[in-house]
């Protein structure tokens, strides 16, 4: 007889392990500079400039292929990439190319393409980037196009001209800059980066024997992607927690003026930072601390953004970049614990033999299959490579593959979470459903390309699809306007 509450602890402690590795590591290096990216978004660049490149007004052969450029450049997944996208939008840039830059960060950047090519190969990673590139902009005008009406009242207060004010101040050019290379450096790996070059050894008796004990409170296989929690971890944790505590006291308000608590948290921040950066081995003899290039890319990273907020910017400047960045931070960050929980509950009640069995060939259930897969077992950035290489080695198809690598970097339980607090829970769905539907799609003419279908065939198939999807669109369009007409026409 089954004991449920075996069972229960079993799936509670796959929960909590799944976010203390999370929390442990991934949130660093990523997620905190995506926030103070985003917030730099949000108090420093006119809306003007914004809106002049990707807002409702801006030409779509611009808008929309400056969205996706945007995204190409930086390695991020599915919840790093929300918070950059709540900056753009809320800074006025319109729905269609924000959730394009959405969709094109974590599927097609530079770093994933790079390394499927190298992992899987070139054939897969071609297909990933232009599929990505068709159905990121497709995604993002079909979102406009449905919610044109409720962007319209959104946008009903903006300006027609823009004047001098849609010109990004070079201060401010640097400033973000410096800003995305720390988040870069955090993600990037190669070797200047990944190569140790010196170490020290703290004597700190116990630590292998706690390492151990770490293992077995959060049990992880790396085949699978899990990371597990280490004394690194443990130790960033804590930092995390006493970010958490002293932001309450120090950034909530931090637009009234600085206090002891402010400069407290940026402290600690830095800290956090830099000691993520370190590679740190437990070791019979104590810890091995490994300074990495990655360390002194950070440190450097971060020594100019000081350096920047504290010459070029007002008090007042600085201030509102905090805010900014604490109030996403608010918003989105118990979302993002919420889900990630929820995923390390679920995870062990889906049986990988389970996505082998239907996606061994190419068809639409397995590559649902693939999409389901990549939703509920939430992996960090380019994590869904060895991943997929894993599956592809287990016997499934290249093209529910596909499906799973388009879909896991994009839509997680706890991106979705992230993006309806932002745009709110339907569109979030709506969204969702979207990138579910094109990822299935994606893979399933792929698969065709690798069974031998000609290239013809999978071409019209796709000018067809789109077609039809986009009558389908433009009929409702035109009938939505139509009924929004004929509730203005006054009465007698």
């Amino acid at each position: 007889m089954m004991d449920y509450g075996s069972v229960l602890m079993s799936l509670l402690q796959s929960g909590l392990g799944n976010l203390a590795a999370y929390l442990a590591a991934h949130v660093l290096l990523c997620l905190l500079p995506a926030f103070f990216i985003a917030g730099g978004l949000a108090a420093l660049v006119p809306k003007e400039a914004v809106t002049r490149l990707m807002g409702r007004r801006a030409h779509m052969y611009v808008a929309y292929p400056v969205a996706a450029l945007s995204g190409s450049v930086l390695a991020v997944c599915s919840c790093t990439v929300v918070p950059l996208f709540a900056g753009i939008y809320r800074r006025g840039g319109g729905l269609g190319p924000a959730i394009t830059f959405l969709f094109f960060a974590p599927a097609a950047n530079i770093l994933a393409i790079s390394y499927t090519g190298v992992a899987i190969g070139m054939d897969l990673a071609i297909a990933r980037i232009l599929l990505s590139l068709v159905f990121g902009i497709g995604i993002g005008m079909i979102m406009a196009l449905i919610y044109s009406r409720q962007e319209d009242v959104r946008n009903a207060g903006e300006s027609e001209a823009f004047g001098g004010a849609n010109k990004v101040p070079a201060r401010i050019w640097i400033f973000m800059l410096l800003l995305v290379t720390l988040l870069l450096f955090g993600t990037f790996k190669i070797g200047v980066l990944t190569d140790t070059y010196g170490q020290i050894n703290l004597p700190i008796a116990g630590i292998e024997r706690f390492q151990s004990l770490l293992n077995q409170v959060v049990p992880f296989d790396a085949s699978k992607g899990e990371e597990g929690l280490t004394v690194q971890g443990v130790m960033l944790m804590a930092l995390l927690g006493l970010i958490g505590l002293t932001a309450w006291f120090g950034l909530d308000k931090v637009y009234e003026g600085f206090n002891r608590c402010t400069w407290a948290c940026l402290g600690l921040i830095v800290l956090t930072l830099v000691i993520a950066a370190t590679r740190m081995v437990p070791q019979a003899g104590g810890l091995q601390v490994q300074f990495t290039g990655r360390v002194f890319a950070v440190a450097l990273s971060l020594a100019g953004v000081g350096y920047m907020a504290r010459t070029r910017f007002e008090d007042s400047e600085v201030q509102n970049w905090l805010w900014e960045a604490w109030r996403l931070v608010k918003q989105i960050f118990p979302l993002l614990v919420v889900g990630v929980f929820a995923v390390g509950v679920i995870r062990p009640l889906i049986r990988p033999e389970w996505i082998e069995y239907v996606a061994g060939s190419n068809t639409l259930l397995g590559g649902l299959a693939g999409v389901l897969f990549g939703v509920f077992m939430y992996f960090p950035t380019l994590v869904e490579v060895p991943i997929a290489k894993m599956f592809l080695g287990l016997g499934m198809h290249r093209g529910p593959l596909l499906a799973y690598l388009m879909a896991d970097p994009e839509l997680s339980l706890q991106s979705i979470l992230m993006l309806g607090a932002i745009i709110g829970r339907r569109r979030a769905v709506v969204y969702a459903a979207w990138v579910g539907l094109f990822s299935l799609f994606a893979g399933w003419l792929y698969g065709l390309w690798v069974d031998g279908t000609s290239v013809l065939v999978i071409a019209a198939l796709l000018m067809g699809f789109l077609g039809l999807l986009a009558g389908g669109l433009w009929l409702a369009h035109r009938r939505m306007g139509r009924e929004v007409a004929s509730a203005t026409v006054p009465t007698r």
